[in-house]
């Protein structure tokens, strides 16, 4: 997107009236939200800096494998200008890292085309190691004074949220085209089934995660994506009441599960009708070995399995001493990492849900005991049951824990059935 053609709200909202009929209500509600956002922008671009500002402003959104970019050229004082792209990661880098380089990028020339004028004032999200040597390269190019800085306060700040808010949606359409491809979803099952030595590609995957707050109110999530695309209504969560730790829920949420799958009669009651192509699981080679276990204990045959683990992207199938790497930027990863993302937010969003309506939750609603406080509180004591049968000594004992707020938490849990 680049200019203020109040044309491309018109082109969104067709876009989202057509999502909206064929019943894709994320994507409507997506372009909903970018119509809001680019709205904003074209409200800002009438509005003058009483400083007659000269400033390109940067709004980086990113995840581990791709870097939406929103620069919003001001020129006195007005927004004249902005410009939209994304860039596949090819490592994963921190946000610091990101801004060094789309700096580099936005104002170096390319072939047949000469590098964009540098104004008197870079805002970034984040300052590189290097902004020093970063300011050089670009005073050499402006022939000229030129700060780079971080906007703290006032009208720069806010329009960096409103160039934040752009890029998020920019990560978001992204992606949903992307996923809304049906050649490159075709491909990345194809890729995917390659690479994990599959005989065929997995058209229904199941994804499982646990989330938890020190031990409890666990839940673990199975999320189902089929032909590359998640399949909600038979999405699952898994209330578990006790577990040593993570693999152990593992274990337990792959045992319930698969006991549907031991009599082929129970494939028909409806509530886990299908067998999986692949079971992903959300770790390395523990929570591997859990699921291994469960599958193994279970009698169903012919269950591929594989993990992601989180930190560098790496895919861990059983037995196996080295990790499959999948090339970044790749549809295949791509498409695990989407399945492993949602599996996540569904675990972590029911585990909210069952912790608000418990002793957790009124612990929060205490002034200044906040979720680190309440953690050392649950690990003290094992369980909230346990809590609440302690006595104001060995409440008071916890660390960050006073006599006054002993009483209060206690006074609070009193107060529960």
């Amino acid at each position: 997107m680049s200019g203020m053609d109040p044309k491309q709200v018109e082109i969104l909202q067709e876009r989202m009236e057509r999502a909206s009929e064929a019943q894709n209500y994320e994507l409507a509600a997506r372009l909903r939200d970018n119509i809001g956002a680019l709205e904003t922008v074209l409200e800002k671009s009438t509005v003058v800096f009483s400083d007659l500002t000269d400033a390109d402003l940067f709004g980086i959104a990113h995840d581990e494998l791709a870097a939406a970019v929103s620069l919003f050229s001001v020129r006195g004082g007005r927004i004249r200008g902005v410009r939209s792209w994304v860039v596949d990661k090819e490592i994963e880098q921190p946000l610091e890292e990101l801004v060094r380089q789309i700096i580099l990028f936005a104002y170096s020339s390319a072939e047949g085309v000469e590098a964009p004028s540098v104004p008197k004032e870079i805002l970034v999200p984040a300052l590189p190691e290097d902004s020093s040597e970063l300011e050089k390269f670009l005073e050499e190019s402006r022939a000229g004074a030129v700060s780079l800085r971080v906007p703290k306060r006032g009208d720069k700040a806010a329009l960096a949220a409103t160039a934040l808010e752009n890029a998020e949606h920019s990560l978001a359409l992204y992606k949903t085209r992307r996923t809304a491809d049906f050649t490159a979803r075709s491909e990345s099952l194809s890729a995917l089934a390659r690479a994990l030595s599959l005989s065929e590609a997995p058209l229904r995957i199941e994804c499982y995660d646990v989330s938890h707050l020190s031990g409890t109110n666990i839940v673990a999530s199975m999320v189902v994506f089929e032909d590359g695309l998640p399949k909600k209504s038979q999405y699952r969560q898994f209330n578990i009441e006790a577990a040593a730790d993570d693999t152990d829920a593992i274990y337990q949420v792959l045992s319930r599960r698969l006991k549907y799958l031991r009599d082929p009669e129970s494939l028909d009651d409806g509530r886990f009708s299908y067998l999986p192509s692949l079971i992903v699981v959300d770790g390395g080679i523990p929570q591997v070995g859990a699921a291994k276990k469960a599958i193994l204990e279970s009698g169903v045959p012919d269950l591929a399995l594989c993990g992601l683990a989180k930190r560098l992207e790496e895919i861990w199938l059983p037995d196996s001493d080295f990790p499959v790497i999948l090339p970044r930027g790749s549809e295949e990863l791509f498409l695990l990492q989407r399945i492993r993302d949602e599996s996540h937010r569904f675990a972590l969003t029911a585990s909210r849900k069952k912790r608000s309506s418990g002793i957790s939750s009124a612990l929060l609603e205490i002034p200044g005991l906040g979720e680190k406080r309440v953690t050392a509180l649950l690990r003290r004591f094992g369980s909230a049951k346990r809590l609440k049968l302690a006595s104001l000594e060995e409440v008071s004992d916890v660390a960050g824990i006073g006599p006054v707020m002993a009483k209060q938490i206690l006074d609070q849990l009193n107060q529960l059935p």
